[in-house]
C-alpha cells in the first residue's frame, strides 16, 4: 500500500501541498489565501485515504477556490490623488498631495500626506511608511503577548508577505506582513498571538489552537473578522 509522503502531490486533478502531522488522527484540507491546498496528514496514511478525503470534501474546495478569486478580483485598487482614503490602524485617512513635506510620505494634522515630485514612486513609498510605522508600533504591542505567551521572541521584522500575514523564522523570529497595519489594533493582535503561538507549535495542531484560545478566548471571532475585513484591505502586490 503506497503511503503519502511529504510535499507536493496531485490528487483528483488537484494540486496539494502535504504536511506530515504525527499528533493528526485524519486528514485536515485548508485552502490557503494564495489559493494552495494543504492536507496536514498523520503519519502513514495511505495515497487511497488522502483521496478519499479529498473526494468527500471536493465541493467544499472548489467552493474555498471561488472565494479566494473573488477576493482577489475585488480588492480595492488606490489611486494616489488628494482625497483617496488609506487605512491605518483601522481608521480611514485621506490622503493629500502636497509641494512640499521633510519625507516623501507623513501623517500630518489627520491627513495621509504625499509629496508630488513622489508620485512616481508613491506605492513603494506609501508601502514603506507603514513598515516604518509597524518596525516601531509593532514590537512593543507584541511584548506584552509574548510574556503572557512565554513565547521565546527575540524579533519582530515587518515585510511584504504576500497572502501571509505573517510566518515565524528562526531562533525565536517573528514576519508580519506590512498589511496588519492598515488593520484595527483588535485584529492586529490576533495576527500577533497566531504567530507567537507558532514559536511553540510550527503547525496547525490541536495543541496549537488550544495555546491561541489560552491567550485570547475569543480568537475565533476575531479570526473570523480578519477574513472578512483582511479581504478589503489595499495590498498592491495581489491585484497586478
Amino acid at each position: 500500500m503506497e503511503r503519502v509522503v511529504p510535499g507536493s502531490t496531485r490528487v483528483g486533478g488537484l494540486d496539494i501541498d502535504v504536511v506530515v502531522n504525527p499528533d493528526r488522527r485524519g486528514v485536515r484540507l485548508t485552502v490557503e489565501r494564495d489559493a494552495r491546498i494543504t492536507a496536514t496528514i498523520p503519519a502513514g496514511l495511505a495515497i487511497s485515504e488522502l483521496a478519499a478525503a479529498v473526494k468527500a470534501r471536493r465541493r467544499w474546495i472548489y467552493d474555498k477556490l471561488d472565494q479566494r478569486a473573488y477576493e482577489v478580483a475585488t480588492r480595492p485598487v488606490k489611486e494616489f490623488v488628494t482625497g483617496e482614503d488609506f487605512q491605518y490602524l483601522g481608521r480611514n485617512y485621506r490622503m493629500k498631495l502636497v509641494d512640499a513635506a521633510p519625507v516623501p510620505v507623513g501623517l500630518i494634522r489627520g491627513r495621509l500626506q504625499l509629496r508630488r515630485d513622489h508620485l512616481n514612486r508613491a506605492e513603494g513609498h506609501l508601502i514603506d511608511w507603514y513598515r516604518a510605522r509597524g518596525q516601531v508600533w509593532l514590537p512593543k504591542r507584541a511584548a506584552p503577548w509574548a510574556n503572557r505567551m512565554r513565547a521565546p521572541l527575540e524579533e519582530l521584522t515587518v515585510r511584504k508577505l504576500g497572502y501571509r500575514w505573517g510566518s515565524c523564522g528562526r531562533g525565536g523570529v517573528v514576519n508580519i506582513h506590512w498589511a496588519t497595519m492598515q488593520l484595527r489594533a483588535s485584529l492586529v493582535d490576533y495576527v500577533l498571538v497566531h504567530e507567537l503561538a507558532h514559536l511553540h507549535h510550527p503547525d496547525h495542531s490541536g495543541e496549537f489552537w488550544r495555546t491561541v484560545g489560552r491567550a485570547m478566548p475569543d480568537f475565533a471571532r476575531r479570526r473570523d473578522q480578519l477574513h472578512r475585513e483582511g479581504a478589503r484591505l489595499w495590498l498592491p502586490e495581489l491585484t497586478k
